[in-house]
């Protein structure tokens, strides 16, 4: 037998074990029971004719700087190693002569962190000015507006209710993660474009419904239609790539820092809990000034050659 994507041969002994591991995780998810037996199978296919039952820790370390060193990032490699355990836990609870789990205590290296993607200022503005009066483009204006304007998660929202929102004063109250509540404020351009939706918003709503922003029937429009419209609306609006809900807030975020320069009010606006999640936005401001020291600086522009 051959491990998934391998050309290790995995032993008789060891395949009968990935065997009875696909019978234990029958009941989960269709794609987590194949990356599971993948990743167990590619566990076995390292050991070669060696029982996995037998392994030791040093030797799963020496297994994951092996793959770590063909290539494999740290992010796949935690995903293998969360794999590994659930398959040493159903081991030790088959067979009593499997006493320990060899993954104790191991770490998979650390990847470097990918930055956010944001939007520049001209792609967001173009983002939002959506053209159009029928129901649901006004909808999705003020959706995307209220989106950029304040820096909202895609739950929150999909959540929103009428009542959190006060036009007067220029606020929305949200609940972030932990059922925290935090109060934003909402930009002019959002709070008008809101005014409007919200006087088609009557004649669509369906009895008791109170959420900000709803779909054709009436009700809370899902995250995931959210999703749709504003992929959808990316294409019509020319950006030429893939634009997300989290993408808007991350613009939100490192437009408002580009700007003012308050890492402090920033991470209160987004609703950290600590600074360090909040810094990353930091190095997109640094990258926008990089990019234009590159155009524009006389030493860092490239001679051409004669």
């Amino acid at each position: 037998m051959q491990a998934p994507g391998s050309a290790n041969v995995i032993s008789e002994a060891n395949a009968a074990l990935i065997d009875a591991f696909a019978l234990h995780l029958a009941t989960r998810a269709t794609h987590t029971r194949a990356a599971y037996l993948r990743d167990a199978g590619k566990l076995c296919a390292l050991c070669g004719e060696k029982s996995v039952k037998v392994l030791m820790r040093a030797e799963l370390a020496r297994f994951l700087a092996t793959l770590h060193g063909g290539g494999l990032s740290g992010r796949s490699l935690a995903r293998m190693l969360s794999a590994w355990r659930t398959f040493f836990r159903f081991l030790i609870e088959r067979d009593p002569m499997v006493r320990e789990d060899p993954t104790g205590g191991l770490k998979a290296p650390k990847s470097p962190k990918r930055l956010p993607s944001a939007l520049t200022p001209d792609e967001a503005v173009r983002l939002v000015s959506i053209d159009g009066d029928d129901e649901l483009a006004l909808r999705d204006r003020a959706l995307f507006e209220l989106a950029y304007s304040s820096g909202l998660r895609l739950s929150e929202l999909a959540n929103l209710d009428v009542d959190r929102l006060d036009l007067t004063t220029g606020e929305v109250r949200v609940f972030g993660k932990g059922a925290k509540e935090r109060i934003v404020p909402v930009g002019a351009p959002a709070r008008t474009a809101i005014e409007t939706w919200l006087a088609v918003r009557v004649a669509l709503v369906a009895p008791t419904e109170p959420a900000m922003f709803i779909g054709v029937h009436g009700r809370r429009l899902s995250p995931r239609s959210i999703e749709r419209r504003l992929a959808a609306w990316a294409i019509k609006q020319g950006l030429g790539r893939h634009v997300h809900p989290h993408m808007l807030r991350h613009s939100f975020a490192s437009h408002v820092l580009q700007s003012s320069g308050d890492l402090r009010a920033v991470q209160e606006m987004l609703g950290h809990s600590s600074i360090a999640s909040t810094q990353v936005y930091t190095h997109l401001d640094f990258q926008a000034l990089a990019k234009v020291y590159d155009a524009a600086h006389p030493r860092a522009r490239r001679k051409k050659r004669t």
